[in-house]
């Protein structure tokens, strides 16, 4: 069973229709603004309406607050001519973005063709496709594309036998996380960042360690099972970095160990999310296994990188 499921990448199940504003004045009126701290109450409000699809960005200002070099981007904010928010957007390394109307969409893709040094787009698939239309012609070309399928999980939880040993890494870790996720990341995006960012990567991977976000089972000096909360919010949990080692795929442990996490963190949240590459099999089959259901299509638009 090919466990090593890079979803280096996020979330209600219903996704309502774009809105498209009849009002001409209303939409002529629509605004871009950046966001400063201060402003998270009425951001995180508007992102709360749909929290499985909007946990990565609502995380990321729980966490360092609207305007932080941790974000490795800047918030913005489309207002319609009311001054209501129509959509929230994070512009950057990774750029996502939550919208009401296509009007919105479209402006925060055009925001995004001056950020030349992007990794790489994500949003719901239709969403996406309409996000690219707007902005291929002065943005950064694409280089790779992912279609990846959403699938959360909420009690109640499949019960495997227990595992010894699972627990929140530490520091003295870091040496056997750090490689594993570079090279799942390597796998879906066609970049190792401890080679192109190795400092960066480091102390992104040595902080959520003291986060308490990542999970290992290791044995002998050997990392068995390895699970990183991305985001989380008061609602939504969001994994990534899912890792089984080859030697121990095939035997029941990656579901012992997933069900004893998940029991573990839907203590705290209502559901569990994750993303997973449409490509694999394998790892489709694994968390339907363990009780995730399909919530929807995502894609990730891995962005050209200038020399």
């Amino acid at each position: 069973m090919s466990l090593a499921i890079a979803t280096q990448k996020l979330m209600s199940s219903a996704t309502p229709p774009f809105a498209s504003s009849s009002d001409e004045s209303l939409t002529a009126a629509l605004t871009i603004e950046k966001l400063a701290n201060g402003q998270e109450r009425e951001v995180l409000a508007f992102l709360n309406a749909r929290p499985l699809h909007t946990v990565s960005l609502a995380s990321l200002i729980r966490d360092n607050g609207i305007d932080s070099p941790l974000n490795r981007g800047s918030f913005y904010a489309c207002r319609n001519g009311a001054g209501a928010l129509e959509g929230v957007a994070l512009i950057g390394h990774a750029t996502l973005f939550e919208t009401r109307t296509d009007e919105a969409l479209a402006a925060f893709a055009r925001l995004a063709q001056s950020h030349m040094r992007a990794h790489l787009l994500l949003g719901e698939e239709e969403k996406l496709k309409q996000f690219w239309q707007h902005y291929a012609a002065g943005g950064q070309a694409r280089r790779v594309l992912c279609r990846e399928l959403l699938y959360e999980l909420r009690w109640p939880v499949i019960v495997y036998q227990q595992v010894k040993g699972l627990r929140l890494a530490t520091l003295a870790d870091l040496e056997l996380v750090m490689p594993i996720q570079a090279a799942m990341a390597e796998e879906e995006s066609g970049v190792n960042p401890m080679q192109r960012d190795a400092v960066g990567f480091r102390l992104r991977c040595a902080r959520r360690i003291e986060q308490g976000r990542v999970w290992v089972l290791v044995e002998n000096g050997e990392l068995i099972f390895k699970a990183d909360i991305i985001s989380q919010t008061s609602e939504v949990i969001y994994l990534e970095g899912v890792y089984v080692r080859p030697e121990n795929r095939g035997q029941r442990l990656g579901l012992r160990c997933m069900s004893q996490l998940s029991r573990n963190l839907l203590a705290r949240v209502n559901s569990i999310c994750l993303l997973v590459n449409e490509q694999n099999k394998d790892a489709h089959a694994f968390y339907e296994s363990a009780g995730f259901q399909y919530r929807g299509a995502y894609e990730t638009i891995f962005l050209q990188q200038a020399a």
